[in-house]
């Protein structure tokens, strides 16, 4: 496999010659409840999922409180409709002053942790807790200014490509590179929620990733595993996906999120899917070859006497595969026995008068 664009997240490496990186979103599933967040820490943790991403703003950061019509939420088919944005933003947002506690805890369980700023101060904050990566919303993909200042870290930057034409994407990865940034994921990302597999579209996939030449992968807000798992196979080296405790005890975002089981399940999951991957490989594997004794093959299947014609009644086709290949069947049909045959004798050359082992 081409490993051109791997790079390094902490200690995990990213890209298609590793297990897929897994990353925990808890967004507001915390549900204002500092000792909740922790615990979502930890459950991840079990999970195996690599990374636990937070969210970094606050309501004035990302929107206005302003009572006008655009500030609400319209969508008949939105979890959130008739919210005002400057409410929901309140409810979602994780306190600056929460951010330490996770980061302490997740390094202490072996996790990386790390955020998606939503302004330049966010930004600014979390370089003091040294994040080793950004990750940008799909909905902050067209603001340049933010990229520009995420990517003049150095850091490796992910991006989320929901709701994006290829120039708008084109505008946000050039700008990334231009600012600094060498290590970039594209993120496909359906700006729905929960989304459809329907509308998933994965086959975008692998064309981003030749299209932006940069590692590629998912955030995921399908319900279920099997949207993110189908992901692996065309190539998706990051799968993001919303985490949290329980659905039934609410939350902003837990409509679509993963309990614990089920990220559990996905960690593996994926991962089986990536090693199955392998390489292109014709012939039998290392596994295999005791198999090729089953295979079929001519064996004397009545007794036969010197001199005697094989027939469709003496000569078969049957497992194992010590006797001659079936593709000489219509070879062997008519030709005469060398020597008494014992039914139960595998076909050979020798067998047959006037020995065809040169064929």
């Amino acid at each position: 496999m081409d490993n051109s664009r791997e790079f390094f997240i902490g200690n995990r490496k990213i890209g298609r010659n590793a297990q897929p990186f897994i990353i925990a979103e808890m967004s507001g599933n915390h549900n204002q409840s500092l000792e909740r967040a922790l615990t979502i820490v930890d459950a991840a943790a079990k999970t195996g999922a690599h990374a636990l991403k937070l969210q970094t703003y606050t309501a004035d950061t990302i929107t206005m409180d302003v009572d006008r019509d655009e500030f609400h939420i319209a969508d008949a088919n939105s979890l959130w409709k008739g919210q005002s944005l400057y409410k929901l933003y309140q409810e979602a947002a994780t306190p600056w002053e929460w951010h330490e506690a996770i980061f302490s805890r997740c390094k202490e369980l072996g996790m990386i942790c790390f955020s998606t700023p939503f302004d330049a101060t966010a930004v600014d904050f979390l370089e003091k807790l040294n994040v080793p990566c950004y990750k940008i919303a799909s909905f902050e993909n067209i603001d340049l200014p933010l990229i520009r200042k995420a990517a003049s870290t150095g850091k490796p930057l992910i991006i989320s490509s929901g709701m994006a034409t290829i120039a708008e994407l084109d505008e946000a990865i050039s700008t990334a590179r231009q600012a600094g940034c060498n290590d970039l994921v594209l993120l496909k990302c359906t700006s729905s929620y929960p989304a459809s597999p329907e509308n998933s579209n994965l086959n975008t996939i692998p064309h981003m990733r030749e299209l932006f030449n940069c590692e590629v992968g998912i955030s995921d807000h399908t319900l279920g595993l099997g949207v993110a798992v189908a992901s692996v196979a065309v190539g998706a080296a990051v799968i993001e996906k919303h985490f949290t405790l329980s659905r039934a005890e609410g939350g902003v975002d837990s409509a679509f999120s993963l309990e614990p089981e089920e990220m559990k399940l996905l960690v593996t999951e994926t991962e089986r899917a990536w090693q199955a991957l392998g390489k292109i490989s014709y012939g039998p594997t290392e596994k295999e070859k005791a198999s090729l004794q089953f295979r079929r093959s001519l064996y004397v299947t009545k007794d036969i006497k010197a001199g005697e014609i094989l027939t469709e009644e003496n000569i078969r086709s049957i497992r194992p595969g010590l006797g001659l290949p079936p593709k000489y069947y219509d070879v062997v049909l008519g030709k005469r026995a060398e020597r008494d045959i014992k039914r139960g004798t595998p076909l050979s050359w020798e067998l047959l008068i006037g020995n065809l082992s040169d064929r």
